[in-house]
């Protein structure tokens, strides 16, 4: 039998949201709990709906890393002459000196090999991570990280601040001669600085001398799973002491549950219409898994169900037609947690510092036969307009 399309996994999805749906609606005009047949029934579907949903978004990001994969090796086959730093690192030269260094160290270079990947050199002894290197870590760190995929992302070389409009001016009738009434825009600024992040990774020496090993692809795979998971629980719930500060603490607080650890439909339309006309053209949810859960089995005041499961490949689940994003670093529906995070977020703002660093360190763990790598990089990360953001936070 032929694999499933993305397209008819959502189809079946969707069937099974629609199952679940009856089964809670007869329960409902019959004024009674599920009876245990009927329960089993639901969590059967229930678990049906969560393995379709995973593999659909395991296709999607695959998708979308195939992608990026595919733009960045059609922009590596035109031809250029590698004169600036950025030229250099994309380079041959700088490729084979670079995978070199870190297989050997930085005593194995020679010659042409050690002023090619001198190019690179940083202040403190390490070097640039190298193009390829680089590219699949931004792609991993772009798959795995929602805040990356819908936040504004800008590359700055010092601290940086942001001017934003606080205060709107206004136009204003008036009679014919009569004087024009003066009104300023208001502006505010939103300083963006840097914070380092960072981490080390064991190879054994078996690793380091097998040729054929992607030594390059495995740096990248497991260092940007660490930095995506590092980053996103900043850029999400972050408290701006020693990371940035996250969108549950720069979001507006427009909502206050009335339950510690229910959602209502209310709550959530609430929150819909606190956010002005103007950020929900572009407008998205996120929330906690666990969260969406629950919100699946909500109805409006006319009886009907508020989610909206995705039908095309590619589309994401809606809620009042906005766009839902998943993440695991959004608090639970708990006391006095922010659950639920909705608005335009291109409004948070996350400021990359410079290149990442990947240094050798080649003693630190040699008596166990292994050789350590040790990557870091700087960025910062707020929400430059709270008014573009809004949050229910449980009682």
């Amino acid at each position: 039998m032929a694999e499933q399309t993305t397209t008819e996994l959502k189809q079946l999805r969707a069937k099974g949201v629609r199952e679940m749906r009856e089964i809670l609606d007869i329960a409902d005009a019959e004024g009674r709990p599920l009876s245990g047949e009927e329960r089993q029934k639901y969590d059967r579907i229930d678990t049906d709906v969560d393995a379709y949903t995973e593999t659909i978004d395991r296709r999607e990001k695959q998708a979308r890393s195939e992608s990026m994969l595919s733009s960045n090796a059609g922009e590596a086959r035109v031809s250029r002459q590698a004169t600036t730093q950025a030229e250099m690192l994309d380079s041959d030269e700088y490729r084979t000196a670079f995978d070199k260094y870190v297989r050997y160290g930085a005593q194995a270079l020679v010659g042409d090999e050690a002023r090619a990947l001198q190019v690179g050199t940083n202040s403190e002894g390490g070097y640039l991570t190298e193009t390829t290197l680089d590219r699949k870590l931004v792609e991993t760190l772009d798959e795995m990280n929602i805040m990356r995929q819908l936040c504004t992302v800008i590359k700055t070389a010092s601290d940086r601040n942001i001017s934003v409009e606080s205060d709107a001016a206004t136009a204003s009738w008036m009679n014919e001669e009569a004087a024009f009434t003066e009104d300023d825009n208001a502006f505010t600024q939103v300083s963006l600085s840097a914070y380092k992040l960072g981490s080390i990774m064991k190879v054994s020496d078996e690793l380091l001398l097998d040729s054929v090993f992607d030594l390059t692809g495995y740096l990248a795979r497991n260092f940007a799973r660490r930095i995506a998971n590092a980053e996103e629980a900043a850029f999400v719930d972050g408290d701006g002491s020693s990371k940035p500060e996250g969108v549950c603490t720069g979001a507006t607080a427009s909502v206050t549950a009335a339950s510690a650890t229910v959602l209502t439909s209310d709550e959530l339309i609430d929150l819909y219409h606190s956010c002005g006309r103007q950020y929900r053209n572009r407008a998205s949810w996120i929330m906690n898994d666990s969260t969406i859960k629950e919100i699946r089995k909500l109805q409006d005041g006319n009886n009907q169900y508020i989610w909206q499961p995705g039908m095309v490949a590619g589309e994401p689940d809606h809620l009042f037609g906005k766009p839902v994003y998943a993440s695991g670093d959004m608090p639970a529906t708990a006391t006095g947690n922010v659950a639920v995070v909705f608005g335009d977020f291109s409004y948070y703002t996350i400021a990359d510092r410079g290149p990442r660093v990947l240094i050798r360190l080649n003693e630190l763990y040699a008596a166990n036969g292994q050789c350590a790598f040790r990557i870091h990089q700087r960025c910062d990360a707020a929400t430059v307009l709270a008014a573009a953001l809004h949050k229910i936070t449980m009682a």
